[in-house]
């Protein structure tokens, strides 16, 4: 059974780089769907940190049970920001938010050994999670709103898994370093979202 386990977790994470991978390397351009910009939309680098690392935090913060709160409420969020976006919402600074969020997130991470009230955590998350949404509404194709979530949603979902995989990974095959690369990982992330912030 712990074998299974583990041949699981290897392949759901190998299935979910390669996804990645593909979608990465893809570009929209004339006569692209909705769907297909939806697909490659959150490939930017601050919308691809971010969604990692609600994954990975979900699975080093929360109980196991809850671990999937964290992707569905950023999931949520995001529907209702870029529903907000596409209607032609939107606020200051939006791209150095995003960013901002990014510092956030890599913070949190650094925090997950400290116990965070669920309703704090979550509430975060479904606060940065808006603000990527209103970028992904204003963005929506002339093709339409509905085909474009579908494929924002299905490629933010699969970064969450492979963040959660990640996360997983590092629980099991690196338990007694775990804390210190989680620490790490939310470091780098930190660093990250700051020079995309400066880069603005």
């Amino acid at each position: 059974m712990k074998f299974l386990s583990h041949r699981l977790l290897r392949n759901v994470s190998i299935g979910s780089l390669a996804l990645v991978a593909g979608l990465a390397q893809a570009h929209t351009g004339h006569g692209t769907t909705g769907v297909f910009e939806g697909l490659v939309h959150p490939f930017g680098l601050d919308h691809l940190l971010a969604m990692v690392a609600v994954g990975m935090w979900s699975v080093s913060a929360l109980p196991a049970s809850r671990v999937w709160w964290g992707p569905a409420t950023f999931l949520l969020a995001l529907v209702v920001g870029a529903a907000l976006g596409d209607m032609g919402l939107t606020m200051p600074w939006l791209e150095q938010l995003i960013s901002l969020s990014v510092v956030l997130f890599g913070v949190m991470l650094v925090a997950s050994r400290q116990k965070m009230p669920l309703a704090l955590g979550l509430g975060l998350i479904a606060l940065a999670s808006s603000m990527h949404g209103l970028a992904h509404g204003a963005e929506t194709p002339d093709t339409g709103f509905a085909g474009y979530a579908a494929g924002f949603l299905l490629t933010t979902a699969t970064l969450h898994l492979g963040g959660a995989a990640a996360g997983l990974g590092v629980r099991r095959y690196l338990a007694r370093t775990a804390n210190w690369v989680i620490t790490a990982t939310g470091t780098l992330l930190g660093g990250a979202g700051l020079y995309l912030f400066s880069q603005l």
